[in-house]
């Protein structure tokens, strides 16, 4: 006979319908009416809109809930974090008793706890602990996530690409070049245009690389009209098959005001170049205060105020994110009522990892000589002050829509006490960021989170781990699902799970609740 729908033995809290029967533990998991067809050896999960039909040994699409024994089981570990400077063996655990629930030692992340999209019923898990005297409640989920995107930041002076190009993985296109920021260069990667409005193709193919940027795994990608990448969440990119070594200093403008003073005696002139401003000494604002005597250079491109030169040459991968190779090639000539023969000119990239020295001829032509000492310690001096080139990964999340259901009977409730800084909202633990404006727009850093924190669903869509904190009064007051509250020693003791440390550099998310008022 078909098992219309499977038991969670696991420890989630869910409504048993009427004519169905409980597990084990009395908790029914997910329930469906199951198709009349469906084979007598198979169970219907709904977790999602997926509604895998499992047969016995098998997992479902989201490799998180799984046939075993004809029960339907979530099959991966719920991550719980251990408070930093905290003892709490694993096997220990198991043993709690409600006396812990003051400053409760672990929390309860999203990472394995599943789902229970479209959240028509309760979040899988709703905790209550205690902090500092003040009672609390978690509501942990895994959001299934198809308005969302990867926002890459990447720390380079080369050229990527135009603004709006698109940015494209295994042939299919993922996204866009967004914004230069100083020394850094934004890529915009999935979205619900790629997930949902291409190809099939299309679609698996951004979901595919959105979990392996989540996950912290290199993606190859390549840029129409630009570079090929590598990129990977806390480690340099590679650019054209090249790792970058260094995050710029600062624009050419910059780089003069930084070292003018440092140059000053030691050159008679210094060009940084630079793709959107490149430097001139003599001209700059810094070298006529140091009291610089014109050097009668010419350089070409536009400019801008004085010492500060826009378009020199075109994008690229040489020197200072230009296409130039040869430096002396910006130079449109000097002035020869100006220039001198045996004027020393310095000519150097904004990351330092290009430099020239030059001194003009009879014919007033630069000629390459051996760089002193004192301006070879600037130039090195220019490097060790750049940071290491980075590719950070930011996931970027509508938590809007029936995820809130989960948490609340009156959605809107959740965005409001979100906004009134109520709700502290947080991704496996990771602070998350939220925007202002409508709706609850998140924005996280991957490498705060627990490793392996995404999956996927083939619909497709992103599956991430999200938990919204507040008071135990205020959970109530915004319409929550207090009659599902359960304590931290409850769960831990009924739900499968492991046990890591906390990030250091992350706050701990029970904190920041006064116990004032508690």
């Amino acid at each position: 006979m078909t098992q219309p729908v499977g038991s969670n033995a696991m420890g989630e809290q869910f409504d048993v319908p009427d004519g169905r029967t409980a597990g084990d533990d009395g908790v029914v998991g997910l329930h469906s009416t199951a198709p009349a067809k469906m084979p007598a050896n198979r169970i219907q999960c709904d977790a999602c809109p997926v509604l895998c039909q499992i047969s016995e040994g098998r997992l479902g699409a989201c490799d998180r809930w799984g046939n075993v024994g004809g029960v339907l089981t979530r099959t991966d570990p719920v991550l719980l974090l251990k408070r930093p400077g905290i003892e709490a063996a694993p096997g220990a655990v198991d043993e709690w008793d409600g006396a812990l629930l003051n400053d409760a030692p672990v929390f309860v992340t999203g990472v394995g706890s599943g789902t229970t999209y479209p959240d028509y019923k309760p979040a899988p898990f709703i905790v209550g602990s205690r902090h500092e005297g003040v009672d609390l409640v978690t509501v942990v989920t895994e959001g299934i996530f198809s308005y969302c995107s990867f926002k890459v930041k990447i720390d380079t002076d080369r050229f990527l690409g135009p603004e709006q190009a698109t940015v494209r993985h295994r042939g299919e296109a993922v996204g866009h070049v967004t914004t230069i920021e100083y020394g850094s260069q934004f890529l915009s990667l999935g979205g619900v245009h790629h997930l949902t409005g291409g190809s099939k193709k299309e679609g698996r193919v951004t979901c595919e690389l959105m979990m392996a940027l989540g996950n912290r795994a290199p993606v190859d990608l390549t840029i129409e009209g630009g570079a090929r990448l590598t990129v990977q969440a806390g480690r340099a990119p590679w650019i054209d098959g090249v790792e970058e070594r260094r995050m710029r200093v600062g624009c050419g403008s910059a780089t003069i005001g930084i070292f003018a003073q440092q140059w000053f005696g030691h050159a008679d002139e210094v060009v940084v170049v630079d793709d959107h401003i490149t430097g001139v000494l003599s001209e700059h604002q810094a070298g006529r205060c140091l009291g610089l005597e014109p050097s009668g250079i010419r350089i070409r491109g536009r400019r801008s105020t004085p010492g500060r030169y826009f378009q020199v040459a075109s994008p690229g991968t040489g020197w200072g994110g230009t296409d130039v190779d040869d430096p002396l090639s910006i130079i449109d000539g000097w002035d020869p009522a100006v220039a001198r023969p045996g004027l020393r000119l310095l000519m150097v990239s904004t990351t330092g990892e290009h430099a020239g020295w030059f001194e003009l001829d009879e014919a007033l032509r630069p000629v390459a000589a051996p760089m002193p000492a004192a301006v070879r310690e600037v130039v090195e001096r220019i490097g060790e002050n750049c940071e290491p080139a980075l590719a950070t990964v930011l996931f970027v999340g509508g938590a809007g829509g029936s995820l809130r259901a989960g948490v609340t009977r009156n959605p809107v409730r959740l965005t409001r006490s979100i906004k009134d800084l109520l709700t502290h909202v947080s991704c496996g633990g990771a602070p998350a960021w939220v925007w202002p404006g409508g709706g609850i727009t998140v924005m996280v850093d991957v490498t705060r989170m627990p490793a392996n924190s995404f999956g996927s669903v083939p619909t497709p869509a992103i599956v991430a781990p999200i938990e919204f904190t507040m008071r135990r009064d205020d959970y109530a007051a915004l319409g929550g699902h207090v009659e599902r509250v359960r304590p931290i020693d409850e769960v831990v003791a009924s739900a499968r799970h492991r046990i890591d440390d906390a990030w250091p550099g992350n706050p701990w998310p029970l904190a920041g609740f006064s116990g004032a008022g508690a």
